[in-house]
């Protein structure tokens, strides 16, 4: 189906509003398929259309949601109508409403691809056999895969409301990943490989197989080391993490919950001066963007912290309205099904000027961290305190030395914030709404034996 199709049933579902209420209609499809390969032929393969209607009901203080997975008239009837009597027994919420159009326009992103609308399913197979076999063939300790996959989407929404929100959009995803084992005597690891895009034509199998190969290999003959406290070095795989959470910690919904050691200080410096972050969803390198939010509301660039000092927090209509501002387009929503909550669409820090072979050259004495555990058990959200398990290498001279293991990295988010020494050039987008840059942070501590 395409967004045009989806649209007029959105319209149709809100034109059926009683007065007094206001209804949203949120109308998806999707076509997905799922390869799964395993030593050398095709251990799982999905390929499946799947349609859906959810449908938000405000009235007199009290919200109603219900959703059905099909959109014939009769099952968009009975979806109404089962939002409206989830409402009437709803508690009352004085800030309850649907996003209101702010006179903002979505940005034109090209999010959508035709190519794989027309790509050859045998290719599809074909990627995820050679991928597991590249991966294999990468290195001699590697002795298993414990998965190799090719997934894509060709998706279409739209989304319609009694306030006046009116969108559709259309949008193709590609996704090539692998998770390899390796081991040495003893001595066993594990490593993972991706490329995104929105096409077959995107995406970079070499590059995805090298990575799980490096990620299985380096860590072999790995030890724990002795307590100290030193400077890290974050590879850009675990500053998306570190990123994420601080984006989670500076969403509306954190703060006026109470649970964020960030309520309260816009204008506060929280950061070294060298640090700007900010949600970017119309970035169309990011496979998270997106040129409307989960409201129907435009994506926008929001700035979070500028040189160091806290700009602002993520907002989507309710968690404004009870802090007593504008939305910042930061709806998200899981699906149709779901309510709409509020985080990142495409978090970035400003990248530095510096590679991150030059920054491990500059830190002389540290500890590269490959991989996190544990991160958000580890970490309190309301002081802030942080404890996380940690792989990595060693850095000596300025130079990369022996791998390290089952250590604990520990300190507080405010402190690492503000004890950001070097930030790399190297931004580098995941498969999710952070992106990562190489990071060195001063003054960490590091429990080992």
């Amino acid at each position: 189906m395409n967004p045009e199709e989806l649209q007029q049933i959105a319209d149709r579902i809100v034109a059926m509003a009683e007065p007094g209420e206001q209804v949203e209609a949120v109308v998806a499809w999707s076509r997905d398929t799922e390869v799964r390969a395993f030593e050398g032929a095709v251990e799982h393969f999905v390929s499946a259309d799947s349609a859906g209607v959810g449908i938000r009901i405000i009235s007199q203080g009290k919200q109603g949601l219900s959703w059905a997975g099909v959109l014939d008239d009769a099952a968009l009837k009975e979806c109404l109508a089962e939002a409206r009597d989830n409402a009437s027994f709803g508690s009352v919420d004085p800030n309850a409403g649907l996003a209101e159009p702010d006179g903002v326009e979505p940005e034109e992103l090209s999010l959508f691809d035709e190519r794989l609308v027309h790509a050859d399913t045998e290719e599809k197979i074909r990627l995820a056999i050679e991928l597991e076999a590249q991966v294999r063939a990468g290195d001699p300790r590697i002795f298993g895969i414990e998965s190799a996959d090719y997934a894509d989407s060709v998706m279409a929404t739209a989304l319609a409301s009694t306030t006046g929100i009116r969108r559709s959009s259309a949008e193709t995803s590609v996704y090539l990943g692998v998770y390899a084992l390796a081991g040495d005597d003893e001595d066993t690891t594990t490593g993972f490989g991706f490329s995104v895009g929105r096409a077959l034509e995107d995406l970079d199998l070499a590059s995805a197989a090298h990575e799980a190969v490096e990620r299985c290999v380096r860590l072999l003959g790995a030890t724990k080391a002795p307590s100290e406290r030193l400077t890290v070095v974050l590879h850009p795989y675990v500053t998306s993490q570190f990123l994420s959470l601080i984006a989670e910690m500076l969403s509306g919904e954190s703060v006026i919950r109470g649970r964020s050691p960030f309520a309260g200080r816009v204008g506060e410096e929280i950061a070294a001066t060298s640090l700007t972050m900010f949600d970017d969803a119309t970035d169309p390198l990011s496979p998270t963007a997106s040129d409307t939010d989960g409201e129907g509301l435009a994506c926008r660039r929001v700035p979070l912290i500028d040189a160091g000092v806290l700009s602002g927090y993520l907002h989507n209509a309710y968690t404004a309205r009870v802090a007593g501002t504008n939305s910042t387009g930061s709806a998200q929503r899981g699906s149709h099904r779901a309510a709409p909550g509020v985080g990142p669409h495409v978090i970035k820090l400003m990248p530095g000027e510096l590679s991150a072979e030059e920054i491990i050259s500059q830190v002389g004495d540290g500890f590269l961290v490959h991989d996190i555990a544990g991160l958000h058990s580890g970490v309190n959200p309301v002081s802030g305190d942080l404890s996380v398990g940690a792989d990595g290498i060693r850095i000596r001279g300025g130079e990369l030395a022996e791998g390290i293991r089952e250590v604990t990295i520990g300190s507080t988010l405010q402190r690492m914030l503000g004890d950001v020494v070097a930030i790399g050039s190297d931004l580098t987008y995941f498969p999710w709404e952070s992106t990562g840059v190489t990071l060195a942070i001063a003054d960490v501590t590091m429990s080992g034996q």
